[in-house]
């Protein structure tokens, strides 16, 4: 289903919220529990390259952005 589908379905069950309750019920995507979709980024939202070593929670390319304020030094 296309965005503007979605869009189209959601206007026509605005004036039915029992269905729309049901319809984002079923539709939904899942809580993910581990495994890469469960981490993400604080400051970026991504979910790629993660760094979780020192409750640091931050991608790689955040991490290099914030590493001197955080309190990490580069050492050559």
């Amino acid at each position: 289903m296309t965005n503007k589908n979605y869009r189209k379905a959601f206007k026509q069950l605005k004036a039915k919220p029992v269905k729309l309750k049901k319809f984002i019920k079923h539709n939904a995507s899942k809580k993910r529990k581990f495994g890469i979709g469960s981490r993400r980024c604080k400051f970026c939202g991504s979910f790629r390259a993660h760094i979780r070593r020192y409750g640091l929670g931050l991608c790689r390319r955040c991490f290099r952005d914030e590493a001197t304020k955080i309190g990490f030094r580069k050492y050559s």
